[in-house]
């Protein structure tokens, strides 16, 4: 008769759902105080993407606190080489207006032809008031600094919870990322206030996309926007619109797995979006639907790809 040895060093069980759940709570409390600090004092990470993703592996260890180091690790083997692209994208798009003069007249004459005035140009006249900051603009800030966060933020949460749906997004994200860039390059476009700096439009219009921050004592969050608006963007890359764009694609990719009745509040946010970047004189009504048409083309051209991939992949090689 034989008998059967415990080991010596049994693994310790894995911990149970509740604990799971108050480690969980708790790392994240921990990671948003932290958060908020460092917003606080710094500014919203808006500039570099490896800072922006810095702070997701963080909420992922937080979330995911249980798992042994070895796991968290693989977000670094996953997320650095996209980092690193989008560091590049972010250089590059910087400089894709040496080749061609910026296109200026068509976008006005586009958003006169829709709406018999510049949109821009309206909305700063009936709600605008220079020397206060109205309420409506704390949430216009706000939905402006959410480009910056909202499309990684999704792919990491989707990170965790499906890889290949993860894939699927970031194969989206990166061909919309492109023709964007692209599109830089060869059609420069120069944006609404800086139209009416150069005396393009008549009426003044002022550049406001941070002006709520000051209202809610964030001066650091519209100092380092500010800073990222003046330093490392390019002034003349505004058609397509890549922060609707962007913001649409968010949400399209998740429309064919909700239901309908939800619909109105997801897009709610690509038209928030849009009044923000219009009233603000970032962009005009024509850069919005040229990006949204962008996000239509991805979707139709990306899911055309995966299909095809998928038959090859099914179809037996006759090759000897």
């Amino acid at each position: 008769m034989t008998a059967t040895l415990a080991p010596e060093h049994p693994s310790a069980p894995p911990p149970s759902r509740t604990d799971r759940h108050r480690r969980r709570v708790a790392g994240m409390v921990i990671w948003a105080v932290v958060f908020a600090v460092g917003t606080w004092f710094i500014g919203v990470p808006t500039s570099d993407p490896l800072i922006a993703f810095g702070w997701l592996w963080l909420a992922t260890i937080a979330w995911r606190n249980e798992l042994p180091w070895r796991q968290h690790l693989l977000f670094l083997r996953d997320w650095l080489p996209i980092a690193l692209l989008l560091v590049g994208y972010n250089i590059s798009r910087g400089y894709a207006d040496k080749l061609f003069a910026p296109h200026v007249t068509e976008m006005i004459h586009a958003d006169r032809t829709m709406f018999g005035a510049v949109p821009t140009v309206w909305l700063q006249q009936h709600l605008y008031h220079p020397g206060a900051v109205q309420w409506w603009e704390v949430l216009v800030s706000l939905v402006y600094v959410s480009h910056f966060l909202t499309v990684p933020t999704v792919a990491v949460v989707l990170w965790v919870r499906s890889r290949p749906q993860w894939a699927r997004y970031m194969r989206r994200w990166f061909t919309l990322s492109l023709a964007g860039l692209l599109t830089y390059f060869l059609y420069p476009a120069a944006p609404p206030w800086w139209a009416a700096q150069f005396g393009f439009i008549a009426e003044p219009v002022a550049r406001i996309s941070t002006n709520g921050w000051s209202a809610v004592g964030l001066h650091s969050a519209g100092n380092s926007l500010n800073a990222l608006q003046v330093e490392a963007s390019n002034p003349v890359a505004a058609m397509p619109s890549l922060h609707t764009a962007y913001a649409m694609m968010a949400v399209a990719f998740f429309l064919p797995v909700v239901r309908r009745r939800w619909w109105p509040l997801l897009l709610a946010y690509p038209l928030a979006m849009t009044f923000t970047l219009v009233y603000s004189g970032e962009h005009y009504v024509i850069d919005v639907l040229v990006g949204w048409a962008y996000v239509g083309a991805t979707f139709l051209g990306v899911g055309l790809a995966e299909r095809w991939w998928r038959a090859r992949r099914r179809v037996p090689s006759t090759d000897a």
